[in-house]
């Protein structure tokens, strides 16, 4: 059961976090520029499906997930936090912090163009500023695609739109070897080789 926004409370000041998050107004706050003292952790959890939970329990409200998704930040620690101007606390993510729900395609050839929206609302161009990377998943052999939405922040692409991107895949030669790749933005994202994906799990 979704819990409500007043039962979020903790030791470690979950109502004041939200608080402060919620002054920083609608735009995206500079979390990059912050640096405040690490508060410790929060038993705060983002699952790979996109669903953010506290204390074990889905957090239901999408404003609160929208809120706290804005005062996100991935450190060179490989770590991802919850950061104000005065704390910093940890939070754990079992796979991406983001899931990409929605994909347009526009354009073609070196003009096409490939627009994300991810379930927080989020809307990025992939491009060399934010690319595109795919990792081949251990456990199954499946196709992982991500796109960086910002900092270290990426969203996963949930399956069919990551089966809609591989529609709109091409053999380019790249480095003089023949890859099934993308592109968006006159950028050239390769996912595999080409003799490679009729062997690949999807």
């Amino acid at each position: 059961m979704a819990i409500r926004e007043g039962a979020l409370q903790s030791p470690g000041g979950l109502e004041a976090l939200i608080s402060r998050a919620a002054a920083q107004g609608k735009e995206l706050p500079p979390v990059d520029k912050w640096n405040p003292d690490f508060c410790g952790d929060l038993d705060i959890e983002i699952r790979a499906d996109g669903t953010w939970f506290y204390m074990g329990t889905p957090i239901g409200r999408q404003p609160l997930v929208r809120l706290f998704s804005t005062v996100l930040r991935k450190d060179s620690d490989g770590k991802t936090y919850l950061v104000t101007p005065v704390e910093k606390v940890g939070i754990r993510v079992e796979d991406a912090p983001f899931l990409a729900v929605e994909l347009n395609v526009s354009g073609e050839g070196n003009s096409q163009i490939m627009t994300f929206r991810t379930n927080v609302g989020d809307v990025i161009e992939a491009s060399a500023d934010n690319p595109l990377r795919f990792v081949v998943d251990e456990a199954n052999g499946g196709l992982k695609p991500y796109v960086l939405v910002r900092g270290r922040l990426e969203a996963l692409l949930a399956r069919p739109v990551m089966y809609e991107l591989v529609s709109c895949g091409e053999d380019i030669a790249v480095n003089g070897e023949n890859m099934f790749a993308v592109r968006s933005r006159g950028k050239i994202f390769p996912i595999m080789p080409a003799s490679e994906l009729e062997k690949q799990s999807l």
